[in-house]
């Protein structure tokens, strides 16, 4: 069965989305079968990865008229790697979800028929605590968290760790926090504190990689790539290699 791995913090703007993209592209060049589930009605992470919007989605999944396996749909350009898109469709899900019996379960419940098929399943999450984020937490066996080298960095953090121990005590216990991963990373007094202060607050479960400040980064989504394809010899690549790496040793 694959690990799941739900990408999180309801922060915006933390890397969250650009890290869901890379760390499966690079999970997937290095040999393991990854899937993208992008749980974002923005559905960035599909268009990042160069797929329709508005072809069928999670939402049909979620709504009961087809199946995941009905609406994965492989990279062209990445052996290993698929996806299962979004769209702005998917912000009607808040409201039925919630109006279900078991609403907390239908993540688990449709991924479930395809977890065999992955090494690594990563659920891009929308940047809020709301419906959406709690039926991926509920399926998730663990949870990444991008933190930005930013002032604030840790601000809210502690409703999402809240959000973490409510999921785990009530709804998914085998829930862990797969680690801290500080983003946007500059050579600056400010990035080196918030650096210190994640790891002193967090210790080993802070990655030892740190993803720069990279243009390379920023413009690879708007051709529809993930960095390693749009920019193999950047730094930003060598950052996301380098945590698909860490990430897979931490599971072996």
């Amino acid at each position: 069965m694959g690990k799941i791995i739900a990408l999180a913090n309801q922060k915006g703007g933390v890397g969250k989305t650009t890290t869901a993209i890379n760390l499966a592209a690079s999970l997937a060049a290095l040999g393991r079968r990854t899937l993208l589930v992008d749980a974002d009605p923005q559905a960035n992470a599909t268009s990042g990865l160069g797929f329709d919007i508005n072809g069928p989605n999670i939402y049909d999944v979620i709504s009961g008229e087809k199946t995941a396996a009905e609406v994965i749909l492989k990279s062209v350009d990445i052996d290993d790697l698929w996806l299962l898109p979004s769209s702005i469709n998917l912000v009607g899900a808040e409201l039925e979800l919630s109006a279900m019996d078991e609403g907390h379960f239908v993540m688990r419940k449709i991924l479930a028929p395809v977890s065999d098929d992955y090494d690594y399943i990563l659920i891009d999450c929308q940047p809020s605590l709301g419906f959406i984020t709690v039926n991926a937490l509920t399926a998730a066996d663990s949870v990444l968290i991008p933190v930005q080298c930013e002032y604030f960095a840790l601000e809210g953090l502690g409703k999402l760790l809240n959000t973490i121990r409510m999921v785990k005590g009530k709804l998914n216990p085998a829930l862990e926090t797969e680690g801290f991963l500080m983003t946007m990373y500059a050579r600056t007094r400010l990035s080196n504190q918030v650096v210190h202060e994640v790891r002193q607050h967090f210790g080993t479960l802070a990655f030892e990689t740190i993803v720069q400040r990279n243009i390379r980064l920023s413009e690879a989504p708007s051709y529809g790539k993930p960095v390693l394809l749009y920019d193999a010899a950047s730094s930003g690549s060598a950052n996301y290699l380098n945590l698909a790496k860490e990430l897979i040793q931490r599971n072996s």
